[in-house]
Order: structure tokens, then C-alpha cells, then sequence
């Protein structure tokens, strides 16, 4: 059963149920975009998925849960529909949801966001200044430059459950529909590197990997 609707100024988002979460991977990323991310609190932020990556559990040398059952990656394994963060690089974090059912690691990494409000709050967030449309993609375009904007961090997001408006961080739908999608091998790897399993929408200014000049 879906949760009630929520009201915001930018659309009438509804928050995806625990069964969206509960399949492959690669299933849940390819129907993830155009779904909306909000944060809550202290402001409240909106923007549309528009690249995510596939990680298909204990089998993907890729994966954090090829690791098993570890207390880093115990959300993995846990109930689909919750956030797993983590620290990378030593400088950012990166988001992701737990997919598949309880005890079946696999997850859908968050590469791209097109904001649709709060766009002052995450350039506060990011330390940026926005002069014009062509800066709007350094907020979001990039799993860590989203996480700052957002204001993840493992300490205060993992575990969250992003299927529950009672959350401070929940994905829900409105009434777009995705346009074009492509796919590619992920990025940024070195193990199955060649695996299909990067998804966006084709010709989006957000998605990741573009010319955008440095913060």
C-alpha cells in the first residue's frame, strides 16, 4: 500500500513504497530516474534523479557487499529502501539504497540530482556562488557534490529509511516520466568495469562526468 501524497511548491511527491526497493538492482536504478530526492530539515530541499549506478551484491567484485556482512555494509543486507553512506576518497560521501529483499545485498548508488528547490541552501551548503543557470549543475552533478548539498553524512543518514516522509531524507514521484535513457559501464572503477550498469537520462545538463569547471 503507498504512503499518503505530500505537498510541496514544486509537486505533489509521493513517496515510493518498500516494494519499489525490493527487486534487482538494476531494475530499481533504471525506474529510479526521474524520482525525486528531498531532505526535510533545516530547509527544505527537492531534486530529480537523473544518474544512478547499479551494484548487484555478494557477486559484484564492484561492491561493498562483496565484502559480506560487515558492520560498514550491514544496511546492504538489511530491509530494502534505506540509505547506505559512505566515506570515500577521504573528502566526500556518496549515497546509496539498499535494494533486494532482507538478507540479499545489492544497492543503487546515486550519481546526478537536477535540483528543484532549495537551490540557495545547497549552494550555502556547497560554499558556492551561483551567477547564472550555468553554474546550477556544480550543486548536484556528482555523487559527492550531492551528498554536501544535501547534507548527507553517514553519521546522520545511514540507516535512514528513504521510503517513510517521517524521515528526513526520502525519495518519492510525481508526475514526471523519464525521458530517453542510456546506459553505460560505471564509472570511477577497476573491477567488472565493463558491466553495463550506469543509467541516466540522455541529455541531461546534471548528469555527471561533463566539462563543469572546478568549485
Amino acid at each position: 500500500m503507498r504512503n499518503s501524497s505530500i505537498s510541496t511548491q514544486t509537486a505533489l511527491i509521493r513517496p515510493l513504497d518498500r516494494a519499489f526497493f525490493c527487486r534487482d538492482p538494476r531494475r530499481v536504478a533504471r525506474e529510479l530516474l526521474g524520482k525525486v530526492l528531498v531532505r526535510q530539515d533545516p530547509a527544505r530541499l527537492t531534486a530529480r534523479i537523473v544518474e544512478l549506478e547499479a551494484y548487484l551484491g555478494e557477486k559484484d567484485p564492484a561492491a561493498h557487499a562483496a565484502a559480506g556482512n560487515t558492520a560498514r555494509t550491514s544496511v546492504l543486507f538489511g530491509p530494502p529502501g534505506h540509505a547506505y553512506v559512505y566515506f570515500i576518497y577521504g573528502n566526500h560521501y556518496c549515497l546509496n539504497v539498499s535494494c533486494e529483499p532482507e538478507g540479499q545485498a545489492g544497492c543503487v548508488l546515486f550519481r546526478a540530482l537536477e535540483p528543484l528547490s532549495g537551490i540557495d541552501e545547497m549552494a550555502r551548503a556547497r560554499e558556492i556562488e551561483i551567477r547564472g543557470p550555468q553554474d546550477v549543475p556544480k550543486l548536484t552533478s556528482g555523487p559527492g557534490r550531492l551528498c554536501e548539498a544535501f547534507g548527507i553524512t553517514r553519521a546522520r543518514d545511514n540507516g535512514c529509511d528513504l521510503t517513510s516522509p517521517a524521515s528526513n531524507l526520502w525519495i518519492g514521484e510525481d508526475e514526471y516520466r523519464a525521458p530517453s535513457i542510456r546506459v553505460t559501464p560505471r564509472i570511477g572503477i577497476t573491477k567488472a568495469a565493463d558491466k553495463p550498469l550506469r543509467y541516466f537520462l540522455e541529455g541531461n545538463l546534471f548528469v555527471s562526468g561533463r566539462k563543469i569547471p572546478p568549485k
